[in-house]
């Protein structure tokens, strides 16, 4: 892993984006790395864009900021790439992780890569819904961004979603999202 990991999140309120990021956060300290977690919400209103930051480093984080230059960008919800520039200060070889069911042709038309960015998509809604029977896409999303950045197992993936679901959620719940997390890891693919 580099020296810092930065990721940026984009979805809509009440798609479990920010969860996702602290989620994935959490894992990463549980795997020895100092973490940040922030979002930064517009209108705080279900529906509404927002974005969500992690950082992640083997050294201590003195930085507080928003992610400017993400290595990695996670799009929740894929609307978002007809109304928001996702790609806005990613680097010549950032890695995109899209939820969608459509045509990878079509998603990469959006994104328009560089010859070093890498773009991965994942039915993430999909996933969620035939695991816990909601459209929240985020635990199928924190499984791929394990998979893609190679920054935690699934392992630490899998307690750290347990752990974090375990304190709100029934046992069904909880299984339902850590299937739904296993499957993401597994069923991401590049594009």
């Amino acid at each position: 892993m580099s020296e810092i990991l930065e990721i940026r999140w984009h979805g809509r309120g009440g798609q479990g984006t920010v969860t996702a990021a602290k989620v994935f956060a959490d894992a990463c300290l549980s795997g020895g790395r100092h973490v940040q977690a922030f979002p930064e919400y517009g209108p705080e209103r279900a529906g509404a864009p927002l974005r969500a930051y992690n950082r992640i480093s083997s050294h201590e984080l003195r930085m507080h900021c928003p992610v400017l230059n993400p290595k990695i960008v996670v799009v929740a919800d894929p609307t978002l790439l007809d109304s928001i520039n996702v790609t806005e200060g990613a680097p010549d070889d950032a890695i995109f992780i899209i939820n969608s069911s459509k045509d990878p042709s079509i998603i990469k038309a959006k994104i328009n890569p560089t010859k070093n960015q890498k773009v991965f998509m994942i039915d993430a809604t999909k996933i969620a819904i035939e695991c816990f029977g909601r459209p929240m896409p985020n635990s199928p999303l924190v499984g791929a961004l394990a998979k893609v950045s190679g920054a935690v197992t699934l392992e630490t993936i899998l307690e750290d979603v347990k752990k974090s679901f375990g304190k709100k959620f029934a046992k069904k719940i909880i299984d339902g999202n850590l299937e739904a997390t296993k499957r993401g890891y597994e069923e991401v693919k590049e594009i």
